[in-house]
């Protein structure tokens, strides 16, 4: 699988436009995205994909390009490896046209084994538009509601037009106050919510 560019040296994450060469056929001739869960193996594509995404939307994820460039390849190995073998956890990677273009990730916390999470959630710009997005969402809520959990929640950044109307048509409602998106900033996420139905969540 071939990927984005600007994928290969940290240093060119933050490239805002592909080559030509490189670059995904227009909205109009792309194919309908692929949504898969990742392999064990494919640790360095995750590392490249949430890097991009870190660093193309910071103000999208709890986390930072700075903190996560600075972890030991083994610890991605070992992230991603336990990730596939959990049952309580579903990486997931987004195709479009043979790119790795998004992902996902869906986890249900030990202390909390009635209500799953979705984090991670991130298209690169050159594949938006196209309905990945929806189906890496769509994805984890099918597996949530196959793990018979009672609820699927999130945090979005506030302000993220795009990302609040993927959730809002997702069917998700806000629960509570923002709250900010990492300690000490300024900067707020709105939690939501998503009930599935399947008993009283914990």
């Amino acid at each position: 699988m071939r990927l984005l560019a600007g994928f290969a040296r940290p240093d060119c994450l933050r490239q805002s436009r592909p080559p030509e060469s490189e670059r995904l056929p227009t909205e109009k001739n792309m194919s309908a995205p692929t949504i898969r869960q990742f392999q064990a193996d494919e640790w360095q594509l995750y590392r490249e994909l949430r890097l991009r995404a870190l660093a193309e939307s910071p103000d999208a994820f709890g986390s930072t390009f700075s903190r996560e460039n600075e972890f030991p390849q083994q610890w991605w190995q070992d992230r991603l490896s336990a990730g596939v073998a959990s049952a309580t956890d579903l990486p997931l990677l987004g195709d479009v046209d043979g790119i790795a273009a998004g992902l996902a990730w869906g986890r249900i916390e030990p202390q909390q084994p009635k209500t799953a999470h979705l984090y991670q959630v991130w298209v690169a710009p050159e594949a938006r538009g196209c309905g990945a997005g929806r189906m890496l969402v769509a994805a984890v809520i099918a597996w949530a509601r196959e793990q018979s959990v009672a609820a699927l929640e999130l945090c979005v950044t506030c302000g993220e037009r795009p990302a609040r109307r993927l959730y809002d048509r997702a069917g998700f409602l806000p629960v509570g106050k923002p709250i900010p998106i990492r300690p000490g900033a300024e900067l707020l996420e709105q939690p939501m919510r998503l009930e599935l139905g399947n008993g009283r969540s914990q």
